[in-house]
């Protein structure tokens, strides 16, 4: 089995490769606890945290009311023109039935006079052959 290695200033560990399987490879990871030789603490590294004046919380405090009132902004914004896309959707929707009523009606307009026309034409045609006959 191979045995790999690798550390660094906080941490190491050991990769051993175990037997190959038919399904893949298996490996062992050993890690290593940290050690802390040489490293500085955390709070040596860390830049002391200076309190802030009222002034300084006061203009972070304006600039939070100032973020805040934008994206409310933002979003009356946005649902006014959601808003206006449905009446618009909604306008075109009540056109499009209002002359598919009309076109319904014509075309039923159209077929009722050609029937009338046609009834009409058949009684004339039976009333000659009627008078024929008479």
């Amino acid at each position: 089995s191979d045995i790999c290695g690798f550390s660094n200033m906080n941490c190491s560990f050991q990769v051993i490769e175990l037997n190959k399987r038919a399904s893949g490879q298996a490996f062992e990871v050993i890690l290593k606890p940290p050690s802390f030789d040489g490293v500085p603490e955390l709070n040596a590294t860390m830049p002391q945290r200076r309190e802030l004046s009222m002034e300084e919380i006061q203009k972070k405090l304006e600039a939070a009311e100032e973020r805040r009132k934008c994206q409310e902004a933002e979003l009356l914004k946005h649902l006014a023109e959601k808003r206006e896309h449905e009446r618009d959707v909604i306008q075109k929707a009540l056109e499009e039935n209002n002359n598919f009523i009309k076109n319904a009606k014509e075309k039923l307009e159209q077929k009722m006079e050609a029937n009338k026309e046609n009834r009409e034409a058949l009684l004339v045609a039976m009333l000659e052959r009627l008078q024929e006959k008479v």
